[in-house]
C-alpha cells in the first residue's frame, strides 16, 4: 500500500511540474512550485478521503463519501484561481488560463489520486496541446476574429476640425476601428482615445509609425492588449 502512495504522489508531482513548466516559461504569476503543491496536496487529500471511507468501521449504518474531500477540493482551489485574475486599467481581463490551469493541476491530482492514471495523462497532454498548440493554428487557419488583435491608441491632436480626417486615415491604414472616444484637454488639444483591431502579424512598431505619420498627431500612446 505504501508503495502505491508514493507512486501516485510521485505521479501526481510530475503531471503538475509539466502544467506548472508551461506557466513559468511564460512568467506568470502562478508556476512550478504553486502547480505542484496544487497537484501534490490534491491527490493526498484524494487519497486520504478514499482511504478513510473504508479504514474506520461504520456506526449507526451511517456511510462515508469516499471522495467528500476530493469534492472540496475543486470548489475550495476557486480561491486561488480568483487570486490570479487581474483586471487592467484599460478593462482587459488576464489570468484566466492561469486560473483554469490551477483547477486543472487539482483535477489531475484528484484523478491519480483515484487511481485514473490513463486519463490523468492524457489530461495533461489535452491541456498542453489545448494551451500551447491551439492559439498557434487558429492564428493561422482561424477566422478573421481569431488572427487579429486589439491595440488601445491614445492620440493628442491639435486641431479638432481634423479629428474626422484622422480617423479615416487610420481607417486606410487597415486599422478597424471599435470603439472611440474624443476628450478636450487643459492645453486646447483633444485626445482620442481609440481601441482597435489589426492583423496578428503586424507589430505595434508599425501600427505607431503608420499613425504618428498622420498630420495634426502630435503625441501618441500605444498599448497592445
Amino acid at each position: 500500500m505504501e508503495i502505491d502512495l508514493f507512486m501516485k504522489l510521485s505521479i501526481s508531482a510530475v503531471l503538475g511540474m509539466v502544467i506548472g513548466l508551461e506557466r513559468e516559461l511564460k512568467r506568470k504569476p502562478v508556476g512550478l512550485k504553486t502547480c505542484l503543491v496544487i497537484s501534490i496536496v490534491s491527490c493526498l487529500l484524494t487519497i486520504v478521503s478514499i482511504e478513510s471511507a473504508y479504514l474506520f468501521p461504520i456506526k449507526d449504518h451511517i456511510t462515508m463519501d469516499p471522495l467528500r474531500l476530493a469534492a472540496q477540493i475543486v470548489s475550495g482551489i476557486g480561491f486561488l484561481g480568483a487570486g490570479v485574475i487581474l483586471r487592467r486599467g484599460n478593462d482587459s481581463i488576464s489570468g484566466l488560463t492561469t486560473a483554469a490551469l490551477i483547477w486543472g493541476a487539482a483535477g489531475i491530482g484528484i484523478a491519480v489520486g483515484a487511481g485514473f492514471y490513463q486519463e490523468a495523462l492524457f489530461s495533461v497532454a489535452l491541456l498542453i496541446v489545448s494551451v500551447e498548440l491551439l492559439p498557434f493554428l487558429t492564428a493561422i487557419l482561424g477566422p478573421k476574429q481569431l488572427r487579429e488583435k486589439e491595440i488601445n491608441l491614445q492620440i493628442t491632436v491639435s486641431d479638432m476640425k481634423n479629428i474626422t480626417d484622422i480617423i479615416n486615415s487610420i481607417k486606410e491604414q487597415n486599422i478597424h476601428i471599435k470603439t472611440i472616444r474624443i476628450k478636450d484637454l487643459d492645453t486646447n488639444y483633444h485626445l482620442i482615445k481609440l481601441k482597435v483591431t489589426v492583423d496578428q502579424k503586424r507589430t505595434t512598431t508599425d501600427i505607431y509609425y503608420s499613425v504618428r505619420t498622420i498630420p495634426s498627431v502630435i503625441r501618441i500612446d500605444i498599448e497592445s492588449v
